[in-house]
């Protein structure tokens, strides 16, 4: 269907790559650009809001349920749409990055979903974002299949996942698309180029254009995504409601409006998910100026954690209240050669999603096609032949704002190792992501965008409070800078051990280390181009 033409057009700054321009055809440009010029003032708002609130949370503001939609939360009649086609089991789901290689084994991995993750688990360089969309076209027209020169063959199986598209989040920009002189969203971007060249195929094919929501912190950026979803379906010719979402919560602000946030999707909403990484992250990030919310060490905060476990309960009553699935969280173990460790780790994953099946979790995530089996044999345990659990209702869950809250009943000071650990973790993910890598293996773990910012958010945590010392740290990230030296010659260590001591090491935390990060890729193609 063509577009009316806009008054300024999208400018392409991005080098010219391979089989770019089967993405960034001119109605593709002048989709994207027609979403930014609809929704780009709502998007200041939002990141306007969410200052706004972190700094009255600062300032000891209390956070609680919104007793303006107390009516609607004890409202017990609205229900969110049924499940959509490709989308009524999802009782695995693998996630990672859209690079074709991992997009083969992750639609043959036999979970149930896959999603595409352009935020977390992809370094934004504009290789990587456009070779993602042409991976996403590629996967939908089945014409993904390649042979590697060493000779290994990828090739689509016949029952695929069905795909879902995570878009970075809203605070991100695309430095290499401009309208009127100022970057486009890359939230609307990674969308709307999906949107544009997939959802009718994905509509043909049986199924529809399914997405994961990033970030939110309140129910009024689920009605923008919302607005979004009726305007791109419109202004393509699809109809309304075909388009289905699940919002990750993932942000401690959105955990007391989980309701909210369902009811503003609830024509295109496909559930909630347990972003347990980025919910840490939140946490620390909102609250790490009170010493009444002091984390330990990363590996000691487990899901059972009482403040951790509230959440989870709360979601999962939340979702089937209304209908809507709910989808635990992620498994980032790497299966390794070594037996023992492999057994062992398989073991803690088995623990972990059998907790959630049995807590009422219609499915999880994994982060390895090698972590599908174990994932899908427990859910199979619990479900047997029923795609969902939604009939559990969990009315004998009742949390509270205290509930979610209650960090200081796990406080504990870091240990040595902690500190190393996260120093070491956050500096070698930070060169990866410089150079192009947004998902990572890192001792035994798939470590993302996610896993570095709580790494390096306990670092100012603990800073901050004087439970590490500051030389002490320095200390830890020199070795490490040397070991990483050491390991990988060509590793970008000095730009990797700035982006740590810009992020980590500073007064004031800043709200993202990406984008810090992300300006120095664009120094970096400035200098290649000069």
């Amino acid at each position: 269907m063509p577009l009316p033409s806009l008054t300024r057009s999208v400018q392409v700054l991005g080098a010219p790559g391979e089989r770019h321009e089967e993405i960034l055809t001119p109605e593709a440009l002048e989709f994207i650009g027609r979403l930014d010029t609809a929704f780009a003032e709502r998007r200041l708002e939002v990141l306007k809001e969410r200052r706004r609130r972190s700094g009255h949370l600062a300032g000891g503001t209390p956070l609680d349920f919104p007793l303006a939609t107390r009516a609607l939360r004890e409202d017990p009649h609205w229900r969110v749409a049924p499940p959509a086609p490709g989308l009524t089991d999802r009782r695995v789901e693998i996630t990672g990055p859209p690079e074709r290689r991992m997009a083969v084994n992750a639609l043959n991995s036999g979970a149930k979903v896959w999603m595409a993750d352009f935020e977390d688990a992809t370094a934004p360089t504009w290789t990587n974002i456009i070779g993602g969309q042409l991976t996403l076209l590629d996967a939908v027209e089945r014409r993904i299949d390649f042979t590697t020169p060493e000779g290994k063959e990828y090739r689509l199986g016949e029952q695929l996942a069905t795909i879902m598209v995570r878009p970075r989040g809203w605070h991100l920009l695309e430095e290499h698309l401009e309208i009127d002189g100022r970057p486009l969203s890359a939230s609307l971007v990674d969308f709307g180029l999906y949107f544009f060249h997939c959802a009718q195929r994905q509509i043909d094919a049986g199924h529809g254009p399914y997405f994961y929501l990033p970030k939110l912190e309140n129910r009024y950026e689920a009605r923008l995504w919302n607005d979004i979803f009726r305007h791109a379906q419109e202004l393509l010719g699809i109809p309304r409601g075909t388009v289905r979402a699940t919002v990750l919560i993932e942000t401690i602000t959105a955990a007391f409006e989980m309701e909210e946030i369902l009811h503003e999707l609830r024509e295109h909403s496909a559930g909630l998910n347990a972003g347990r990484w980025d919910y840490l992250f939140s946490l620390i990030k909102t609250f790490g100026h009170r010493t009444d919310f002091q984390l330990p060490d990363r590996a000691a905060v487990t899901m059972t954690a009482p403040f951790m476990r509230a959440y989870t309960e709360l979601l999962v009553r939340t979702c089937h209240r209304r209908g809507a699935q709910a989808i635990g969280g992620m498994a980032a173990h790497v299966p390794s050669r070594d037996a023992q460790a492999n057994t062992a780790a398989l073991a803690k994953v088995r623990l972990d999603k059998e907790r959630e099946a049995e807590d009422g979790f219609d499915g999880s995530w994994v982060a390895h096609p090698g972590l599908v089996p174990v994932c899908r044999e427990v859910f199979d345990e619990v479900l047997g032949e029923r795609p969902h659990q939604l009939d559990r209702t969990r009315e004998d869950v009742e949390i509270t704002a205290a509930d979610l809250l209650s960090v200081r009943r796990i406080a504990a000071p870091p240990t040595r190792e902690g500190i190393r650990s996260n120093v070491a973790v956050a500096l070698r993910y930070f060169d990866a992501w410089l150079r192009g890598s947004g998902a990572v293996a890192l001792y035994g773990l798939m470590e993302d965008a996610a896993t570095a910012e709580i790494a390096r958010v306990q670092i100012w945590q603990w800073l901050r409070h004087d439970q590490a010392d500051r030389a002490t740290v320095l200390d830890l990230l020199d070795a490490e800078c040397a070991a990483l030296e050491e390991e990988d010659p060509r590793a970008r260590v000095t730009e990797a051990r700035e982006v740590f001591v810009n992020t980590a090491l500073t007064p004031g935390l800043p709200a993202f280390f990406t984008p810090e990060a992300y300006t120095r890729h664009l120094v970096r193609r400035t200098e290649n181009r000069s």
